[in-house]
């Protein structure tokens, strides 16, 4: 297995607190089987008993990897509010003949109604409502010209 990233160590060393032994390595005898005794026995179970503490220390660096994760994030990410009769573009969804090469964004809506949650209840230029709210995600602030 590969260390993560984050933890920088295996998913298996964090529940079991070693390496894990492949069978192919039983058969060619690595070293790790060529030393093994009763005393390293002894040994393994001790550090069972300190896998608790392995575990302890890597939550430290993943949480520093998951706050720099946000960090990156929240950089790039471009924060979209609108407020009721805000003019938007809608997200098209690719259905049949759709190529690459075609407008991703619908007609201008209008937005009708906010949600807490952040989604847009939207109504087209005749004044039909559409029937389900569109998540922001889904939207762009139309902009004439």
């Amino acid at each position: 297995m590969t260390p993560k990233e984050g933890t920088g160590v295996t998913p298996f060393h964090l529940v079991y607190g070693g390496e894990a032994v492949v069978p192919v390595e039983i058969g060619v005898e690595s070293d790790r089987i060529q030393n093994y005794s009763e005393d390293n026995a002894k040994r393994r179970l001790l550090e069972l008993d300190l896998a608790g503490e392995a575990r302890a220390k890597v939550v430290i660096p993943l949480m520093a990897y998951r706050q720099k994760m946000r960090q990156n994030y929240n950089q790039r990410m471009i924060p979209r509010s609108f407020q009721v009769d805000d003019l938007v573009w809608n997200k098209v969804k690719p259905f049949g003949n759709v190529t690459k090469l075609e407008a991703p964004w619908a007609r201008p809506f209008k937005v009708v109604e906010k949600l807490r949650s952040g989604a847009y209840y939207l109504e087209d230029e005749n004044q039909r409502q559409l029937e389900h709210p569109w998540s922001t995600n889904h939207l762009q602030p139309y902009r004439a010209g």
